[in-house]
């Protein structure tokens, strides 16, 4: 009958119990390590390379997404603060104030002197939500800076100077004339 080689140098008396045990140990391990790590292929390497690489990028897609949309957030919610911190009483008026918003003409009671200022640029209608406001040009102009759709009437201030070059100078608009 064949003896194994371990056997056999146990036999000779060369190796003793201990060292045998431990060298068999070590194979095992190293057969173990062998089974959990395959080799794998230039090809599969390649392909995992270019998985990570995609992920990372549809991850930076969406990180920048999802940046944008918190800074849109952001900017919707100063808007909202400054229309509610500037924003004047319009109820009290009894002038009907009319202003085009997409292609519908929409009504706004408002004071005469609020008539006045909205006619010569000083004040602007802005729209918060469904809901049209009076603001002051600066604030209209700050917020149409962040979102220019949203002001809907800022009309150009108006110059008390006059041209001298102007034929109607002396021909004045009278103050009381309604269009």
């Amino acid at each position: 009958m064949a003896k194994s080689l371990q056997e056999q140098l146990l036999g000779a008396g060369l190796v003793d119990q201990k060292k045998a045990k431990a060298i068999k140990q070590a194979q095992r391990k190293q057969k173990k390590q062998q089974k959990q790590t395959p080799m794998q292929s230039d090809e599969q390497a390649e392909r995992l390379a270019a998985e990570r690489q995609a992920k990372q990028e549809r991850d930076r897609l969406l990180n920048r997404q999802r940046q944008e949309e918190a800074r849109e957030r952001e900017i919707l919610a100063q808007i909202k603060q400054l229309i509610t911190q500037h924003r004047i009483n319009k109820n009290e008026g009894e002038t009907a104030y009319q202003f085009v918003d997409d292609k519908k003409i929409r009504k706004l009671y408002v004071t005469p002197a609020q008539q006045d200022h909205l006619a010569k640029g000083r004040l602007a209608i802005v729209k918060l939500d469904e809901a049209f406001e009076i603001v002051p040009r600066v604030v209209a102009d700050k917020i149409a800076q962040r979102n220019a759709s949203l002001v809907i009437t800022c009309n150009a201030p108006v110059d008390a100077e006059t041209d001298e070059n102007d034929p109607y100078a002396d021909y004045k608009i009278p103050d009381d004339l309604m269009w």
